[in-house]
């Protein structure tokens, strides 16, 4: 145990630098995949793979974990598997258009999220505290599990209204109004954040945090990129709307 444990922070820490880094390098250079990328492997086969990752290794470690009943455990696994088979198994089928993920950002994609599924189920359903069910009344989950609502309704809502901006086939792209999108650019990014700070603060550990930061650290750049993105190619697109986050960036 004590061997993993170190593993584990060793793997936990060095996740932490490598989202830095990653937060650094995407300022300047967009990942090449959706409408940044020209060619690679089809969308859908590739997002099946890179996100049904996380949520096998969190089972993995759920059911080889020592909280099989534990119903705080359950909780949190729950909601995390509950997130990535919607982004495995049901957002890539809904997609409409044919865009490409090169294989090199796929499998950048398999690692974090091989990685990440390790960091938050390993400390949640073994190396962390065993939350009993009274952590349920908790400020910290309340406050938590309030806040991840928030961001899946909109994130689902943003992905629904990008979504019903195209045709079936068509890859062409559109200025995309209501929800959140009357203040930024990326709705469904932002949602994203939103969900997985709640999670860190439900779950109130590092390993969430982690996570949270990693979200940011990608979507964040990204969010930039397509906001200057849309303001170039659509000369009346709003110009009072900000990338990511309503009024600031």
């Amino acid at each position: 145990m004590m061997i993993e444990l170190f593993f584990f922070y060793t793997i936990e820490i060095m996740f932490l630098i490598w989202g830095g880094i990653m937060f650094i390098v995407l300022l300047s250079k967009p990942a090449n995949y959706g409408r940044h990328a020209k060619s690679g492997i089809n969308y859908r086969i590739a997002w099946v793979i890179m996100e049904s990752v996380s949520l096998f290794m969190y089972l993995i470690c759920y059911f080889i974990g020592n909280r099989l009943y534990n119903v705080v455990a359950i909780i949190f696994m729950c909601l995390f598997v509950g997130h990535y088979i919607n982004r495995a198994f049901i957002f890539p089928f809904l997609v409409r258009g044919k865009e490409f993920i090169p294989f090199s950002i796929m499998m950048t994609g398999v690692l974090f999220n091989l990685i990440n599924g390790y960091l938050q189920g390993r400390w949640l359903t073994y190396f962390g505290p065993i939350l009993e069910i009274n952590w349920l009344l908790t400020p910290q989950f309340l406050i938590g599990i309030t806040i991840f609502f928030i961001g899946v309704i909109i994130n689902l809502h943003s992905d629904h209204i990008l979504r019903t901006l195209r045709k079936h086939g068509d890859r062409g792209y559109k200025i995309p109004f209501g929800g959140v999108f009357k203040w930024v650019s990326c709705g469904n990014y932002l949602g994203e954040v939103i969900e997985w700070v709640g999670w860190a603060i439900l779950t109130w550990s590092f390993s969430g945090l982690v996570f949270a930061f990693w979200v940011m650290a990608n979507l964040i750049p990204r969010a930039r990129s397509h906001h200057k993105w849309y303001l170039e190619h659509f000369p009346d697109y709003p110009k009072d709307r900000k990338a990511i986050f309503p009024f600031l960036i």
